[in-house]
């Protein structure tokens, strides 16, 4: 069994009382704009700048999680359709306090086998922990469902992709598919594994549209019922309702967030120029975990050419920290958008919170 330990010790595992902070991000994407304006000179390239205004927040986690959409190459680097980034991208991702990154998306083979596995040789190297996408069956087999520890308490972690753009996997690479044969073999053996919660994660739904169609509601109300305790989702691009909800026979409270959009990408067309940081707040007392608290926090991204920042950088929902009149309208618009639509369909006790 591979127990990726983020951190404990052994006084945290004796503590009767633990609060876990589990932090989610959207995508991280590297378009051929984002190379452009990373370039410093003699072939390198710098991306640590796009996460100085929420590094603090990201580093707080004690859990931090995000969806690495781009292979890590060592030459030929690109963005849209086949998304390929160099080393210091994802050096900036590690130095933000990102501990874990999904990688179960549609662009894990834009580059073929060679991608993907470079790719996965450079985060275990760094030390950042992956899932969804795996050497071969005996690698999946020793790391997967992936059980995080922290604080004394254990998460298991799912990952899963609609789809590989049409690309075939080249053997013996192992991708999780949503396929619900497989899925409910991964929850069974995850709840062999005796984990305090179950989170799945999962690249699912329609590119650009702001709220999840009946068949991705109809997934998730089954995940659930699988014995799925929370559900983060992403693909779409955009920023998709956010659900707590409530049994009020057990009180036990289940996540579902249906995307949490764009952490950084070069997109700008409206609502795919923002995203989310979702902290799951969880209370576990003895051997009962609960989810505590559920809030978000919006996040814009700052053009270069445009708002007055070096790179394509990261910002919180404040229209005083973006120069152009432009680029303040056009976050102003983000954050109006968001929060109507969370006015009118998030669920339960969910709550905004802001970055400093």
């Amino acid at each position: 069994m591979f127990c990726a330990v983020v951190a404990t010790t052994a006084q945290n595992i004796c503590n009767p009382l633990s609060r876990i902070n589990i932090l989610f991000a959207g995508d991280l994407m590297q378009h051929q704009s984002q190379l452009n304006a990373a370039q410093a000179g003699d072939g390198l390239y710098s991306y640590s700048p796009c996460y100085n205004h929420i590094r603090e927040e990201v580093g707080r986690a004690d859990i931090a999680i995000a969806n690495l959409e781009t292979t890590i190459g060592s030459r030929r680097f690109g963005g849209y359709p086949s998304f390929c980034a160099p080393d210091s991208f994802l050096y900036a991702a590690k130095g933000a306090g990102f501990d874990v990154l999904l990688f179960a998306n549609n662009h894990c083979l834009d580059r073929g086998k060679q991608g993907a596995l470079r790719t996965m040789q450079m985060m275990d190297s760094l030390g950042v922990v992956h899932c969804g996408v795996y050497r071969d069956s005996t690698d999946r087999k020793s790391r997967y469902p992936l059980i995080i520890e922290k604080k004394g308490a254990r998460i298991a972690l799912l990952n899963y992709t609609y789809g590989t753009n049409g690309i075939p996997v080249p053997p013996p690479l192992v991708v999780n598919f949503i396929d619900k044969e497989q899925i409910k073999k991964d929850i069974a053996r995850a709840k062999e594994m005796k984990p305090d919660a179950i989170i799945a994660c999962m690249h699912w739904g329609d590119e650009y549209v702001s709220t999840p169609p009946k068949y991705i509601k109809e997934l998730a109300a089954w995940l659930l019922e699988e014995g799925v305790d929370h559900i983060v989702g992403n693909h779409p691009h955009v920023v998709q309702p956010i659900e707590m909800r409530s049994d009020s026979l057990t009180a036990k409270r289940n996540a579902v967030i249906y995307s949490t959009g764009n952490l950084v990408s070069g997109m700008y067309a409206r609502g795919r120029d923002g995203g989310l940081l979702v902290r799951l707040g969880l209370l576990k007392i003895y051997d009962i975990c609960w989810l505590s608290s559920l809030e978000y926090a919006l996040t814009w991204v700052a053009r270069p050419e445009r708002d007055g920042y070096g790179n394509f950088t990261i910002l919180p929902a404040d229209t005083s920290l973006v120069k152009s009149p432009t680029g303040k309208s056009k976050m102003q618009e983000f954050i109006y958008d968001t929060r109507r639509l969370f006015n009118q369909h998030n669920r339960g006790d969910v709550k905004e919170f802001f970055l400093k």
